[in-house]
């Protein structure tokens, strides 16, 4: 869809519930023959589709072939290209190793480029364990920062940043950073489309679903495929902090090239989970990131860890 269209279409704000909703129909994979899924488009999208979808349909692909009585412990996805907006993306399965205690899936996404040509866009590969008690620690203590509900909302920062920049934000920009998500997130610190000056690559955010997720697709596997999809949030522009550059004001190019996520226990999307985010390393054109997901009660819920290319934009001069 153009963004003229878009605009018109997003002119009736849908609620928080409709966003939701949409969120849950997006990551509802569809069987379409034997260990092959096709993923859903989202709501007049337009340009690049989102990486965190991509990651989300590919596990849930995944957890559609396994047994209900082996969960996703771990996913290892590769970028390949930008999937694009408003086309299908087709999900096949090959099933690796099934034993006792743990089962392998991979999954290549696949979806047709310009010229009708199928060509894969993401490679995953997830593992599955049937749960059971073990020896038991925990060395990463969640920070004590400030709770959710004293922060403002990311959308009201949003609005605020847009109205700051004025001109400076192009109508396909402002559009993007104005658009209502199903995500709530409320950041305790400043992320790279906030902040000009160099600081410390590290960053803490509050998120979770807009509204309550309910109904037959409230289950723990639906709740992991949204932490995954939330989870490529603010990952990537960690690793932007110290150079003071962000992609929103046009500073940067960049783009995830992998993936990868450990589910410690299980964590309902739909409550406050903190997502604390750091970038030890940047070079030669790449960003290395690292994020830990706590529940509220300090449990840790999921490591992540993401690489992406980063370089500053060339001037057109």
């Amino acid at each position: 869809m153009a963004l003229t269209a878009w605009r018109i279409a997003m002119s009736d704000t849908p609620t928080n519930e409709q966003l939701v909703e949409d969120l849950v129909r997006l990551l509802t994979v569809e069987k379409r023959a034997a260990d092959i899924f096709e993923g859903g488009q989202q709501i007049d999208g337009f340009g690049r589709v989102f990486g965190g979808q991509v990651l989300a349909q590919a596990l849930q692909a995944a957890q559609s072939s396994v047994p209900d009585t082996k969960t996703a412990h771990s996913l290892h996805a590769y970028f390949l290209r930008g999937g694009r907006e408003g086309h299908p993306i087709e999900y096949r399965i090959e099933r690796d190793f099934d034993g006792r205690s743990f089962s392998n899936r991979r999954v290549v996404a696949a979806q047709e480029d310009e010229e009708g040509r199928a060509v894969p866009i993401l490679n995953l590969t997830a593992s599955f364990q049937v749960p059971e008690q073990g020896l038991k620690h925990e060395d990463s203590p969640m920070p004590d920062v400030a709770a959710p509900e004293s922060l403002k909302t990311d959308m009201e920062m949003r609005r605020a940043m847009a109205d700051k920049m004025g001109d400076k934000l192009s109508e396909g920009q402002r559009a993007l950073m104005l658009r209502p998500r199903p995500i709530e997130m409320r950041t305790i610190d400043r992320l790279h489309w906030m902040n000009s000056e160099p600081k410390p690559p590290r960053a803490h955010s509050w998120f979770k679903t807009a509204a309550p997720v309910t109904g037959d697709a409230d289950t723990p596997a639906l709740h992991r495929a949204i932490i995954t999809y939330a989870s490529d949030y603010t990952l990537l522009g960690t690793s932007a902090l110290p150079h003071g550059l962000s992609w929103m004001r046009g500073e940067l190019v960049g783009a995830s090239l992998d993936h990868a996520i450990w589910f410690h226990r299980e964590a309902r999307a739909d409550e406050w989970l903190l997502y604390c985010t750091d970038a030890p390393w940047s070079g030669a054109g790449r960003g290395f990131n690292r994020g830990r997901i706590y529940n509220q009660a300090g449990d840790l819920i999921a490591s992540v860890a993401q690489e992406g290319m980063m370089r500053k934009r060339k001037s057109k001069s």
